[in-house]
């Protein structure tokens, strides 16, 4: 029945979606199992896209040709800017979506895209010969083979559902857990361990009182994601912000001796930065209230998501106190809030290509390596379908650095340093975010996604384009004059001195307050000139104009940094002749077995001298 596939990806969560799209388009024959075709890029947790710094991966997805940002696109509910008070570096897109249209559309997609085939199964072991990975063997016996595998199965591996004192196998409500792959895994020398992660109650919308919440509306003029330019929806739907209370969480805190968290009963790691609302009680004792977004889940549908609350307490806690929340006194819940419990692989068993170390052709993506997040899952199927195409072609490995993509922070910060908790993407984890800015993601990663075969021709035309018209746009800024008193109304208005002399536009849009869309409408003679260019364009060349000493000072830091990238470190190296490291090192140096000096520099607990020994040793 079936024949041998060039890539099979285990799961179909949006890793795996990723990953067969990638391998798929690249001309590998890909094998997408799942044991349930009918939650094809499930939305588990909140029905959203982006946010800080998830927003610039989404947009570099899109980019490398993937197809979240073209999905997110076209099931859009919402749309805000996050960070527009601060600088570009922190500006990150995030989408409101229609949970039911976001799947269907990923399948659509998935369907339509030629080399991609479906199959309904668990995966419970892997054909593994020689040291590789030859195939898998499904729940009901089927052998099926091929060249590589890529494991994308978040949550599910041996997944445990906890509420309250009740738990219950299962990779989420109503789905059940895969067995097998961890136990296989294990025996072939890998490490496992355990985390967790949970969601909140789903709420019946009519049932809420929303004059007693605060709206928050989605941007007037929204962007989206894709660079393709995915026509966007003219009307959108509304969030709405309440609070928690000391009432609430008296309520909360008399359920904690029945909580799983805190008697023991999970003994995963949860995330720290996306805590439970009894994590958030017990780390934040001195809050008297926390803030919950009350968060649609689609155009037809009354569900509603409630961001912030999410908890395994037991249901009669859960609901006595969301009762006392401000709009949620008559409130009729759905389904109540779980904790799950499942196996991850702590990532330094992992190549930067995100191939395992120990079995050749098998490669990782997703929750199974420790993240949290679909924008962290869908970015490393992307690359771990890329990389597996590239291996079993014995094609040269794509490896983002981290001066070239979050994507590239994430994976070196995943395979070097490792995670003992759910690992979420931040703006501070990059150390050349002023470069890794969201609204240059094409430029950076299109020409490369191109030459791979990902991103089409037409794509790579209207990058080229963008580049021609912001350095036309830098050059008529820096040409135009403004006279005092043509700029005279529109600094009064902005509250700033005016102008004593004439002065290029250039240098006045270097002031504080001050942007390209404020200029064009004080000036309509500059803005005649300008009206032909794109506001990303505009965008793009305000900001390279307003930031160019920041932008400058990155690059030359990148261009030192990357000396230390370049001095790679045999795999056989013999670390143990090196009497000099300290233990810590040794152990580290052994265990991850770094490629270059750049990244042993970035090991956890190595510090400087151990570097220089290194350095010098090898020099030698």
């Amino acid at each position: 029945m079936f024949s041998t596939y060039d890539v099979i990806v285990v799961g179909a969560g949006h890793a795996g979606c990723e990953a067969a799209a990638a391998a798929a388009n690249m001309g590998s024959r890909v094998l997408l199992i799942t044991m349930n075709l009918q939650t094809i890029a499930q939305m588990s947790c909140n029905p959203a896209m982006g946010g800080v710094a998830k927003g610039q991966i989404v947009r570099e997805i899109d980019a490398m040709g993937g197809y979240s940002g073209i999905v997110t696109d076209k099931s859009m509910i919402q749309f805000r800017m996050l960070n527009k008070s601060k600088g570009p570096a922190m500006w990150s897109p995030r989408a409101q979506n229609d949970r039911m249209l976001f799947a269907a559309t990923w399948r659509e997609m998935l369907e339509n895209t030629p080399n991609v085939e479906f199959y309904q199964d668990m995966v419970s072991a892997l054909i593994i010969e020689n040291g590789q990975a030859k195939g898998v063997i499904t729940g009901m016996g089927n052998k099926i083979y091929s060249r590589s595998v890529v494991l994308t199965n978040g949550t599910f591996l041996n997944g445990i559902i906890h509420i309250g004192e009740k738990q219950f196998g299962g990779g989420r409500m109503a789905e059940k857990a895969a067995t097998g792959i961890t136990e296989q895994l294990v025996s072939e020398g890998f490490e496992s361990n355990r985390l967790k992660t949970g969601t909140p109650p789903r709420i019946d919308g009519r049932s809420l009182d929303y004059s007693k919440m605060e709206e928050q509306k989605g941007d007037e003029h929204p962007v989206g994601f894709s660079y393709l330019g995915i026509p966007l929806p003219e009307k959108q739907r509304s969030c709405w912000i309440t609070y928690t209370n000391p009432a609430v969480h008296n309520i909360l805190k008399t359920g904690f001796d029945r909580s799983p968290m805190f008697t023991g009963r999970i003994d995963g790691i949860g995330p720290r930065y996306c805590p439970s609302i009894e994590d958030k009680l017990n780390r934040f004792a001195e809050k008297e209230r926390h803030q919950l977004f009350i968060e649609p889940e689609g155009w037809n549908t009354v569900e509603i998501y409630v961001n912030g609350f999410s908890t395994s307490l037991p249901e009669e806690v859960q609901y006595e106190a969301l009762r006392n929340i401000p709009g949620f006194s008559k409130f009729k819940a759905f389904r109540p809030g779980y904790a799950i419990e499942y196996d991850y692989f702590p990532p330094t068993q992992l190549l930067h290509t995100l191939e395992t170390k120990i079995i050749h052709n098998l490669f990782l993506a997703g929750q199974i390596n420790g993240t949290t997040g679909y924008e962290e899952a869908a970015c490393q199927g992307l690359m771990a379908g890329i990389n597996a195409h590239q291996k079993i072609n014995f094609l040269e490995p794509i490896i983002l650095s981290r001066s070239e993509a979050y994507i590239g922070v994430l994976i070196d910060d995943l395979i070097s340093k490792g995670t003992e908790e759910p690992y979420r993407m931040f703006t501070s984890r990059a150390e050349f975010r002023t470069l890794l800015r969201q609204d240059n993601a094409d430029i950076r990663l299109t020409e490369k996604s191109h030459l791979l075969g990902l991103a089409s021709q037409s794509r790579l035309d209207a990058v080229n384009r963008k580049k021609i018209d912001v350095l036309d746009i830098t050059k008529i800024l820096q040409d135009f004059p403004v006279e005092p008193a043509e700029a005279e109304k529109l600094l009064s208005e902005k509250k700033m001195s005016p102008l004593l002399q004439r002065q290029r536009a250039a240098t006045l849009l270097l002031r504080p307050n001050l942007d390209l869309p404020s200029l064009q409408a004080g000036i309509p003679s500059l803005d005649h000139k300008l009206r032909q260019f794109s506001s990303h364009a505009l965008e793009q060349a305000e900001i390279q104009l307003k930031y160019e000493v920041y932008i400058r000072k990155e690059k030359e830091l990148v261009t030192r940094i990357s000396q230390l990238e370049q001095l790679s470190i045999p795999e056989t190296f013999d670390y143990d002749r090196l009497s000099a490291l300290s233990m810590e090192a040794l152990i580290k140096f052994k265990k991850i077995k770094p490629r270059t000096l750049g990244q042993a520099s970035r090991i956890s607990g190595v510090n400087p001298t151990d570097i220089q020994i290194l350095m010098v040793y090898m020099g030698r």
